[in-house]
């Protein structure tokens, strides 16, 4: 057996609204100081600007993440046996969420 730190990222799915991204997105614009109504930092492709490092954002996507230490005989079935777990326990809605699991060994 080995021990692997395996990840679950639970996100919406492409296209479904994220009303705590669009919340983060807004707060993020207030911090700043700016009016979105002036178009201090608002662009033609609602993108904002940072100040403090000149980069834009467009979008903020939410997502759980759960991080498990799991022995297996192999990555492979370290994933699959986590992906049964989270299905088993309802951990998401496949209609709306897609699930993202990684297993990367774990040192010793």
């Amino acid at each position: 057996m080995q021990r692997f730190t395996v990840t679950v990222v639970i996100e919406n799915k492409p296209g479904l609204s994220d009303p705590e991204g669009e919340t983060i997105l807004r707060d993020l614009v207030l911090k700043e100081g700016r009016d979105e109504s002036s178009g201090d930092g608002a662009h033609d492709n609602g993108s904002r600007e940072n100040k403090n490092s000149g980069c834009r954002i467009s979008e903020i996507k939410t997502a759980k993440m759960l991080r498990m230490t799991v022995d297996s005989q192999d990555a492979e079935s370290a994933v699959r046996d986590v992906r049964r777990v989270c299905d088993a326990l309802h951990l998401y809605n496949p209609i709306v969420s897609s699930v993202d699991i990684t297993a990367e060994p774990r040192p010793e």
